[in-house]
């Protein structure tokens, strides 16, 4: 009993110690509670302090500083509404005095739609190619042919430089020369001439049909006779024959191979009429004709070889294979006959019409109607002419 009473007695002494040290923790615990929460608060706000002084603090400006800063810019004007083009006017022709160079003018030129339905109202229109020295000098009597029939030809005049004259106002050929550049007989720039010709021709997409003139032909029939001729046609009309010989093969060179051989030479009139589908691939042609250009030099003539060479190789199923231009050569030599005033009669003009005894192919039958236009007429024979023509060929019918 002593012994369990010794045994507490020790435990009853210090209790009023633990008593004492418990609290004391407690009281510890809640003071470094609230130093703590005390510092977290100051620290807060400081720090929200110093991040509103950060963004809002700026640097002061230099008088010249501030002169060196950049105007504020103008108001913008307002911006115009855009009449969107239609296809009426991305089809409208260039300007005949436009300023393409002939490689510009060449590839728009042989930009061609694929599909061949015309998605618009199309009449077609025959484009006469005029591929001059100068003026033309028989353009009164053209005036008569192209009378009451606008809207279904076009003119082109490709003439030398040095001239530059107009035509008058109301004549079918004021205003129509294209930029041009000089020709020389028997070389290969006149073909660079008919080609430009035709490339300007293709930029207006009426343009079916292209007959290459020079300024000494006349027309042997009325405008509706040339026009339904051409238009119905099937064929496209460029002379290509082979010809053994000096003249003929004998132009040949044999640089031009493996494009062109010796057996695809040929030789023909330089006065063609064809299609708005050749006439493309004549303006495009990067193949053959530069040959032309390297190689068919000195005694070799262009404008008798190149498009009788490259109708024959390619396109020669669509081809009549003859021209629609009369030209007498029967005195011989280098150039064919010229008429004056004095060989205009209504008989010659006649028998011209009627193909001066010959017969050829059209659409398939056989007719009288072989040429439709005829040279070399000088300026003396106009008067005669127009003293006939209405009389033999019909004009304003």
């Amino acid at each position: 009993m002593k012994s369990q009473q010794n045994q507490s007695l020790p435990i009853s002494i210090f209790k009023p110690f633990y008593s004492h040290l418990q609290f004391t923790n407690i009281l510890s615990c809640i003071i470094i509670f609230g130093c703590g929460l005390t510092l977290g608060i100051v620290l807060s706000f400081h720090l929200k302090s110093l991040s509103f002084n950060v963004n809002f603090t700026q640097v002061p400006l230099l008088p010249t500083q501030l002169q060196s800063l950049p105007p504020l810019p103008a108001a913008l004007p307002p911006v115009p509404l855009v009449r969107h083009a239609g296809l009426a006017e991305y089809l409208k022709p260039a300007p005949i005095a436009h300023g393409m160079e002939d490689d510009e003018l060449l590839w728009r030129a042989s930009v061609s739609p694929r599909i061949p339905e015309y998605p618009f109202e199309r009449t077609p229109k025959v484009a006469f190619l005029f591929l001059t020295k100068g003026s033309v000098p028989l353009a009164p009597l053209w005036e008569k042919f192209f009378k009451g029939h606008e809207g279904l030809y076009s003119v082109y005049v490709h003439s030398n430089p040095p001239w530059n004259e107009t035509e008058p106002e109301d004549s079918v050929f004021h205003g129509r020369r294209i930029p041009s550049k000089e020709v020389s007989w028997g070389k290969v720039n006149m073909i660079e001439a008919e080609r430009r010709l035709l490339a300007n021709a293709l930029l207006d997409v009426a343009n079916e049909r292209f007959i290459l003139l020079s300024e000494t032909c006349i027309p042997l029939f009325n405008f509706s006779t040339v026009y339904s001729y051409l238009i119905n046609s099937t064929r496209t009309f460029v002379q290509a024959y082979d010809l053994l010989g000096p003249v003929g093969r004998g132009r040949y060179n044999s640089a031009m191979l493996p494009y062109i051989r010796v057996h695809d030479w040929r030789k023909g009139s330089q006065w063609f009429e064809m299609d708005r589908r050749l006439a493309v691939e004549v303006v495009a042609d990067r193949t053959y004709f530069p040959l032309f250009q390297r190689h068919c030099k000195h005694a070799c003539y262009a404008d008798e070889h190149y498009l009788p060479t490259l109708v024959n190789m390619r396109f020669g199923a669509s081809n009549a294979n003859r021209t629609l231009t009369w030209v007498d050569w029967s005195k011989g030599g280098p150039h064919p006959n010229r008429f004056r005033r004095n060989d205009i009669t209504v008989g010659f003009l006649e028998r011209l019409r009627d193909g001066n005894g010959t017969r050829c192919e059209y659409n398939g039958e056989v007719t009288s109607v072989c040429f439709l236009f005829a040279r070399k007429f000088l300026p003396c024979s106009l008067d005669r002419l127009l003293r006939f023509a209405p009389r033999v060929m019909h004009f304003n019918r």
